[in-house]
């Protein structure tokens, strides 16, 4: 049997509503497990790490799961936009119902409150016939959820075979790259730090604090999280492949108008004045620092920002 040193995995309560709504949606392969308040950052596990959704009593069972792709904390009607029936419901009305539905607090009309988005990326649920039992040490009082060490848990068997009931054979050996960049297994499920596509533009948005990157402007239906190397060019859906950038600025980024080096700094092609006769705004912030996320691991990555330099900036 491999080991799976390192490696953990959560546990998530959810209501029957939510869960068959999805269930009757195989489609839906990113969901958002949202709380009703943004509350604290979800870090209980990492990227990539398997999350399974638990019914509450008495139904008591493991329906299905996922792998965690972020979190964020989105206001109602932005998880919608992003999310759609991914939310688990039919309508944004049905989702505000849902979500008043735990808060302590009536949700007043015009009210959008900021919930916290678990975004799962990768969703199964198991038949009727294939669901699972609860982890055996749940207690019955636990309302949100558990994290495992699957490496030291006496349950780790019952999370084996969890896995094993999506294709995760337990006799591979889960230790070493788990944490580290690069494929897992070549089971694209296993990749840590890869995002699903929604999640990206989430997680981005939360990682730089609702500002541009480059400008600071703080509009946002103006803002997007752009790719440094896009997904079709071998980039992944990954926080430190992403920018929130202004949409204008976005589209100057993937032209090579503009390019951030190693060290995130703003580079801008001297190709914009001349073609243009414009772009002062930019050329008064090249050499600056831009704004990048306060942990390390979330800034843009060097071999990204030096495939843009390589590949796309324009040089004269």
């Amino acid at each position: 049997m491999g080991t799976i040193a390192g490696v953990k995995a959560y546990v998530g309560v959810t209501d029957a509503g939510w869960y068959r709504f999805l269930a009757a949606r195989p489609d839906l392969t990113e969901v958002n497990f949202w709380r009703p308040s943004s509350g604290r950052e979800f870090r209980a596990i990492d990227h990539g790490e398997p999350f399974f959704f638990k019914t509450h009593h008495p139904h008591n069972r493991v329906v299905g799961g996922g792998f965690f792709s972020g979190f964020a904390p989105l206001p109602v009607s932005e998880a919608w936009e992003l999310f759609g029936q991914g939310n688990g419901a039919a309508s944004l009305v049905e989702m505000r119902q849902r979500v008043g539905k735990y808060r302590t607090q009536p949700m007043a009309l015009g009210e959008d409150p900021v919930i916290g988005c678990v975004i799962i990326r990768d969703v199964f649920f198991f038949p009727d016939d294939r669901i699972a039992g609860p982890p055996p040490d749940f207690a019955p009082n636990i309302v949100q959820g558990k994290s495992y060490d699957l490496a030291s848990h006496p349950a780790a068997g019952y999370f084996h075979d969890l896995l094993g009931r999506i294709g995760i054979g337990v006799e591979l050996d889960l230790s070493e790259p788990w944490h580290r960049d690069g494929p897992v297994f070549g089971d694209p499920r296993l990749a840590p730090r890869r995002l699903g596509q929604q999640a990206f533009q989430a997680v981005v948005l939360h990682a730089y604090e609702r500002r541009c990157a480059i400008t600071g402007d703080r509009i946002r239906p103006v803002l997007q999280a752009a790719h440094i190397r896009p997904v079709a060019d071998g980039g992944e859906h990954r926080l430190d492949n992403g920018l929130l950038l202004r949409s204008d600025v976005h589209t100057l980024f993937d032209r090579g108008y503009l390019a951030v080096d190693p060290r995130h700094r703003l580079v801008v092609s001297p190709r914009l004045r001349e073609e243009f006769g414009n772009g002062e705004e930019f050329y008064r912030r090249a050499g600056q620092e831009i704004n990048v996320p306060d942990r390390p691991r979330d800034r843009p990555d060097r071999e990204a920002l030096e495939w843009h330099l390589d590949e796309v900036f324009l040089r004269s």
